[in-house]
């Protein structure tokens, strides 16, 4: 299989599909999916997550996904802050760019962490390592994540778990999307705000 077509393999269905057929599992797939989109980002965690609540419903769709995504941000958050020094991680250290963004970090704290990590479209893989490479207290991170990921993943269950009413109902349909349009607008602002600050301040 080539990487178009596995990328092609990623829809809804399929994702309702692979969770149905490992149903003996009971929620292991459904958990372990969004844990391993972050460690490897390119992964589509929105669809994880509206296929988990897809399956499961809203409730515990939600929180198998946020379940699973909390405790992937903060495995590559730990191995990132245990292995910052190795030869790896030595050329994100000498960035400039990256080096400003870990210095912000440190100094803001909690508060932009959780508005980023709220936003679905956030490049939250390079917020993990970027946390990591900072020396912000794990527990502001830990706090960070829980709750950031709690608002983000409700939005996409809220989305996934009734997919058929949005097909049905063009109106519902729209301000879906508006909504999403607002978050990943916002997310990116905020995105912007932190980078320019970063480099200003670096």
């Amino acid at each position: 299989m080539d990487f178009f077509s596995f990328k092609e393999w990623f829809t809804l269905e399929n994702i309702v599909d692979l969770i149905d057929k490992y149903r003996s599992f009971g929620p292991l797939p459904s958990i372990a999916l969004p844990l391993l989109e972050a460690f490897l980002p390119f992964l589509p965690l929105f669809l994880f997550v509206m296929a988990t609540a897809n399956a499961f419903g809203l409730g515990w769709g939600f929180f198998f996904s946020w379940l699973g995504a909390s405790i992937g941000a903060l495995l590559v958050f730990l191995l990132v802050r245990r292995y910052g020094d190795a030869r790896v991680f030595q050329f994100l250290q000498k960035n400039k760019k990256v080096h400003s963004l870990t210095v912000w970090v440190e100094r803001r704290g909690f508060g932009p962490l959780f508005l980023l990590l709220c936003f679905p479209f956030t490049p939250s893989a390079i917020v993990n390592i970027v946390a990591g490479l900072s020396k912000i207290n794990i527990y502001q991170y830990m706090l960070a994540v829980i709750g950031g990921k709690a608002v983000m993943i409700f939005t996409l269950s809220f989305i996934g778990y009734d997919v058929v009413s949005l097909i049905k109902q063009p109106i519902r349909t729209g301000i879906v999307l508006l909504i999403i349009f607002i978050l990943w607008y916002a997310g990116k602002h905020i995105e912007g705000r932190m980078k320019s600050k970063a480099h200003t301040r670096g």
